[in-house]
């Protein structure tokens, strides 16, 4: 049976019934609608005859049907193929970047499939561990067993052992404790192959999962949640499990089996693209002030007090980035993915940045957007009572995407490093105060 290309489309699209580049079809349409339920997801919202993806990128897959939703960083991007195609792997090399798709296997650096997508991606990645764990030695663990033996060991349960042994005196029934591989890592991994094995659509793939079941050994099925992966304790032995468990950790509890029909499961693979391009943007920093700039560090998401009742908990700012100048507190970034197409930012975003300016002493703070092309526009903001410009400076940064990863990371450090070193206002820009409510 041939495999169904993914639909490709970009975050903030619609998706309806029978209409536009990529129709949905009743089921289709229907499956997300119930995906949706009442409490709803954050990933798209409901409306007539289809669905508005928000934010979040990455895949959905329905039944066969997989759903690819790329990033869009402006609003004249195009959706011709080889935007899709500089997209996907733009998406792909950020999570990299930012760890998401960090492994434990030492071949996980050649990765043999040409990903279509991240899912694709991700089930590679998953069965490179499974294969890793397996040519490794698989770790034994203790656990207690219950049952009838030929021979008398460990504790004998005499009430179940008179209730069922009456007539077998040559059996035992007892309970005693046994060294194997029967536990609770390898319930998740197995159950993880056995998805893989349901809703794999990539011909490349079907044999190495078939081949891992053949190997792996079976064990009891398990109802995996959130609780089960909490209960994992990790030490040497396990450790090397890490990476695996993660991945299986991804894919089983967003993946939403269809109890009614059986056909049209659902697996949402989908990441914050605001969340994305804040550790995008921070590890590049990290990174390139390590390497060219040491007199700057960079850390993410600092938290401070600003308020505390009388009674109760108090209340925290937290910068998305906080850059420090030799040890002291230098410039608070923060973070937007999305375009302001020639306007200003919002009163809430410059408010929040006066705030960020009091509260941590900073000489500069600035918004970060992506953009088409580089704009950066400085701007004081303007004393309450009588509107003269004050010394606090915000700056807003518009920084144009690269065409590969490494470009990207060199281009937005060096031009973020010129705006740290450089003290001149390129242009001026009106900023609010922080009481206009405007």
């Amino acid at each position: 049976m041939a495999v169904k290309p993914p639909i490709t489309v970009f975050e903030h699209e619609s998706l309806r019934l029978g209409k536009g580049r990529a129709p949905l079809t009743p089921s289709q349409l229907k499956a997300l609608q119930a995906f949706y339920g009442e409490q709803g997801v954050p990933y798209y919202s409901l409306i007539y005859q289809g669905v508005k993806l928000n934010e979040y990128v990455g895949v959905i897959q329905i039944g066969d049907t997989t759903i690819e939703i790329l990033p869009k960083a402006d609003k004249k991007q195009g959706e011709s193929p080889s935007t899709q195609e500089l997209w996907r792997k733009m998406l792909l090399d950020m999570l990299m970047a930012v760890g998401m798709f960090e492994v434990s296997a030492p071949t996980s650096s050649s990765l043999n499939l040409k990903s279509n997508s991240i899912l694709d991606l991700y089930f590679e990645l998953f069965l490179k561990e499974a294969e890793y764990l397996l040519h490794r030695g698989l770790i034994k663990k203790y656990r207690k067993v219950e049952g009838n033996t030929t021979a008398l060991k460990g504790n004998l349960k005499f009430g179940k052992h008179l209730q069922q042994n009456l007539t077998h005196q040559e059996r035992f029934y007892v309970q005693y404790t046994t060294y194997d591989v029967v536990h609770l890592w390898h319930s998740i991994l197995y159950k993880t192959i056995k998805l893989l094995e349901q809703i794999n659509s990539n011909a490349s793939l079907h044999s190495r999962i078939g081949t891992l079941l053949l190997n792996f050994p079976e064990v009891p099925e398990l109802n995996v949640t959130e609780a089960t992966f909490n209960k994992l304790v990790y030490n040497r032995k396990s450790e090397p499990y890490r990476k695996a468990i993660e991945i299986a950790r991804l894919l089983l509890l967003n993946y939403h089996p269809d109890v009614a029909r059986g056909k049209n499961h659902v697996l949402a693979l989908l990441f914050d693209m605001n969340l994305l391009w804040e550790t995008f943007i921070f590890v590049t920093l990290k990174k390139y002030f390590y390497k060219n700039q040491s007199a700057f560090t960079a850390t993410a998401q600092t938290t401070k007090y600003f308020w505390k009742p009388q009674n109760g908990n108090q209340s925290s700012i937290r910068p998305d980035i906080l850059i420090k100048r030799d040890g002291e507190n230098y410039a608070v970034l923060d973070t937007k993915w999305k375009n302001l197409n020639g306007y200003n930012p919002s009163p809430d975003d410059l408010r929040q940045l006066y705030v960020y300016h009091e509260y941590y002493q900073a000489q500069r703070v600035a918004l970060v957007y992506p953009g088409s092309e580089l704009t950066k526009i400085s701007g004081r903001y303007l004393h309450p009572s009588h509107g003269a410009e004050t010394e606090k400076e915000c700056s807003v940064l518009s920084l144009s995407v690269g065409n590969s990863i490494k470009e990207w990371q060199t281009y937005l450090g060096k031009e973020i490093e010129e705006w740290l070193m450089n003290t001149k206002e390129n242009s001026l820009l009106k900023l609010l105060t922080p009481t206009d409510s405007r």
